[in-house]
């Protein structure tokens, strides 16, 4: 299984947030590491537009075998076109098809390589089209308010039938984390999209699953780093 790391060098919420020294290492170091701490990854890919993302990722024993169009790297490009341009690039390099491809948040920095390996395991064990690492949301769906001019407020209603319970009687529900992916390739060519009837959502722990964005998530997610051993 391939690996595929994005990062772009651009970042409006967080300026340089790929590189910034995060528990002592650059940010995406940490991802790059646990991938090839896995069990079931073959080949660590880092796609980038920026010289120093690049220099970092090779420091840290990933490959960077190509530079990434710009077209693939501004604010609004799809990550979709960045899958596929990434894994067109290494079909041709490797003169082989690839079925199917993990991707690797760099902005998880606290998903483990454990973590990884189990999220591929499940894939293994029951054959889903597709992999989404999914934690649990910090509020249920039913308790969301939506608030008019007057700042009057009713039930969203988000779930449905799943009216407002104490927590443990709601539905389960996941929030999509950005940890692992595994996604297949010709879903995201021919219809652009993660998603199948038979895609799988596999839970990790929240404090595995931090998606850093901003100052905030940046400050949360070290912290959590410094109380590992107590997670």
């Amino acid at each position: 299984m391939i690996a595929i790391i994005p990062a772009r060098g651009g970042s409006k919420g967080l300026p340089k947030k790929n590189i910034l020294s995060f528990a002592g290492k650059p940010l995406i170091a940490h991802t790059i590491l646990a991938a090839k701490e896995s069990s079931c990854i073959d080949d660590v890919i880092v796609s980038t537009d920026n010289d120093e993302i690049r220099d970092i990722s090779l420091e840290y024993g990933a490959r960077v075998p190509f530079v990434r169009p710009q077209q693939f790297s501004t604010d609004t490009a799809s990550a979709i076109d960045v899958y596929l341009h990434a894994v067109d690039y290494l079909e041709k390099e490797a003169n082989e098809m690839i079925l199917k491809f993990m991707v690797l948040l760099p902005t998880t920095p606290l998903r483990t390589s454990v973590d990884i390996d189990y999220v591929y395991q499940r894939y293994t064990q029951e054959k889903p089209d597709t992999v989404i690492s999914i934690r649990e949301p910090d509020t249920p769906p039913s308790w969301y308010m939506r608030l008019d001019d007057a700042s009057r407020i009713t039930v969203c209603n988000f779930g449905g039938n799943n009216e407002m319970k104490n927590r443990q009687l709601n539905d389960r529900y996941g929030v999509v984390s950005g940890a692992v992916y595994i996604l297949d390739y010709e879903l995201l060519r021919s219809k652009r999209t993660y998603y199948s009837t038979n895609t799988l959502g596999v839970f990790l722990p929240n404090t595995h699953s931090v998606d850093i964005d901003n100052i905030d998530d940046f400050l949360y997610a070290e912290y959590l780093y410094g109380k590992r051993e107590l997670l």
